[in-house]
């Protein structure tokens, strides 16, 4: 009965493993030149738990192959907050939102210049300079205008503008006047954007991002996970990302705040984060991947094993919320023995 029982279990562990996916064999595929269907990118969402760690390994050799034990950081400046007239349902500075943030004009320059000192003394080697809004008044492209030459001169760091939808000329001055990169996130996929905000299209996020291209600074695009969105929107996203050919990638997990339209709203596990990741890893394989709002939230103390597939995050506090303590954030990449790339050009 007993040799019975054990062929059974034989069985029904070769029945299991014959339907496990071999990541290893993807993770080849893609190191070999070749790329993943979306129906390959929709299986690892729905990957089950047990099989977690498999992906995250195949998705981490990716990352080593691309960007070594390297860790960049970038480091966050929200210049003008709040008074914004769009309605994106997940952000606390929207028209829609009733949460009690700060409300202010663009930062005068020595706030701007401090701020920048803070990123350098963190190590970041990207300081992003945000303003609420849809899109830059006159008054606010000539302070990025400004400000950029002296940042780079005094600080050494890379310059990452997130301003709200630009046309081409307004990219061309920002190109300019020395900005690297602008961030403009496409945020979810087409067909879930409407859910999420009306006061803009998809399409005028794709059109920034084109304009950004066309002048030719480096595109930074990303999204939001957990917005009630299907795992389809999201393989969408990642493949919308890798068309248009976006050299950064953050990638955001619903912040739900009080007073926002999605306020409450907490859908995600951390083994959902980590999929998320490993298939962005997996569909854009040479792209700088970065772990952003929401991680200390929904990945908790799995943050580490995200960095195993990513190679950036930012230190420090968001927008409108606080991040993890910088000194958390340096022994989690010694912890795992990376090391930080701190010198532009690295």
């Amino acid at each position: 009965m007993a040799t019975d029982l054990n062929e059974t279990i034989s069985q029904d562990s070769n029945s299991v493993q014959n339907e496990r996916i071999d990541f290893d064999a993807w993770a080849d595929h893609v190191l070999e030149g070749g790329q993943l269907t979306r129906e390959q990118a929709l299986q690892i969402l729905e990957t089950d738990d047990d099989q977690l760690l498999h992906l995250i390994a195949a998705a981490g050799r990716l990352r080593t192959k691309y960007f070594g034990k390297t860790v960049q950081l970038y480091f966050l400046m929200n210049a003008k907050s709040g008074l914004c007239p769009e309605d994106c349902h997940y952000c606390s500075q929207s028209k829609v939102s009733d949460a009690p943030v700060p409300k202010y004009n663009i930062l005068k320059r020595d706030k701007l210049l401090d701020a920048a000192r803070v990123a350098k003394e963190r190590g970041a080697k990207t300081y992003c300079l945000v303003i609420s809004a849809r899109g830059p008044n006159e008054r606010e492209m000539a302070a990025v205008e400004s400000i950029v030459p002296e940042i780079k001169e005094k600080y050494d760091l890379d310059v990452c503008a997130c301003l709200g939808l630009l046309d081409r000329q307004q990219a061309d001055r920002l190109r300019a006047c020395g900005v690297d990169r602008v961030n403009h996130n496409l945020n979810t996929g087409e067909e879930y954007y409407g859910e999420i905000c009306t006061t803009h299209t998809y399409a005028d996020r794709v059109q920034t991002l084109r304009n950004v291209r066309d002048a030719g600074m480096e595109m930074c695009s990303g999204g939001i996970i957990g917005m009630g969105e299907s795992l389809g929107d999201i393989v969408s996203m990642a493949f919308d990302l890798k068309d248009l050919g976006v050299q950064s990638i953050p990638l955001n997990f619903l912040n739900s705040i009080d007073g926002t339209p999605l306020e409450g709203k907490t859908d995600l596990s951390p083994q959902d984060c980590l999929r998320a990741l490993a298939m962005f890893r997996f569909v854009n394989p040479t792209r700088e991947l970065r772990i952003s709002g929401g991680r200390e939230i929904h990945l908790r103390t799995l943050q580490p094993l995200g960095l195993y597939v990513a190679n950036s995050v930012f230190v420090g506090d968001y927008l409108t919320t606080q991040g993890q303590a910088p000194d958390e954030d340096y022994q989690m990449v010694k912890d795992l023995g990376f090391e930080v790339t701190t010198s532009v050009g690295e």
